[in-house]
């Protein structure tokens, strides 16, 4: 994969990310952000509050891609440590991870949510992750689905363990956060096949 290819990924991603934060924000409402800036309407308010959202997004973008290229790096590394164990490992990490996403949580929410949210929580992301590995193996090989599954889950996570630190104080922006990184995630894992597979347009016009 060119230069060309890298930013062109970057960008896009981006853009997603800005997309998904301004409409995730929409159904949030943060603080009642927008319905300040309704009633009496406000335009410039309301722009601002729009491109702030946006602005949010692509920083939630940026550390999508940073974990993204971070986890391609921690595959190589894996699979040349523990060769065939590595899938192993993966899932044993996917395990503590989605342990860990209902238990400090809860123990920091000092039982003033339910467990059961927190479970279900994890147990969405499971299951997101879940299906996204099983599109990511149709369309390149069986053995490809652990390594996606691992990260969708343990990445996405680690990417959002500072909005976790929060907790349920900031659930809006911790939504808006989660959200957008499943959705640049799962654009950037479905997509990478594809860059590799596609042509270079030089290499189109050569040929």
């Amino acid at each position: 994969m060119n230069s060309r290819k890298v930013v062109n990924l970057f960008l896009k991603t981006l853009a997603l990310g800005g997309l998904v934060g301004l409409i995730v924000s929409f159904f949030v409402n943060v603080s009642g952000a927008y319905t300040e800036n309704l009633q009496p309407f406000n335009f410039i308010g309301l722009l601002g509050v729009m491109l702030f959202f946006i602005g949010h997004g692509m920083l939630y973008s940026a550390v999508s891609q940073t974990g993204f290229f971070a986890y391609l790096y921690v595959h190589r590394l894996g699979l040349s440590i523990f060769r065939s164990f590595w899938p192993t490992v993966q899932i044993v990490l996917i395990a503590f991870v989605l342990f860990d996403l209902v238990y400090f949580p809860y123990k920091n929410a000092e039982g003033e949510v339910s467990i059961i949210w927190f479970i279900l929580a994890a147990l969405a992301l499971f299951i997101y992750g879940w299906i996204i590995a099983k599109i990511k193996a149709k369309e390149t090989k069986k053995h490809a689905f652990i390594p996606a599954l691992f990260f969708m889950v343990v990445f996405t996570v680690v990417e959002w363990v500072p909005a976790l630190r929060i907790g349920f104080v900031g659930v809006e922006f911790s939504l808006i956060m989660v959200l957008t990184l499943l959705a640049c995630n799962t654009y950037q894992l479905l997509i990478l096949h594809r860059l590799h597979n596609s042509p270079d347009k030089k290499e189109k016009i050569a040929k």
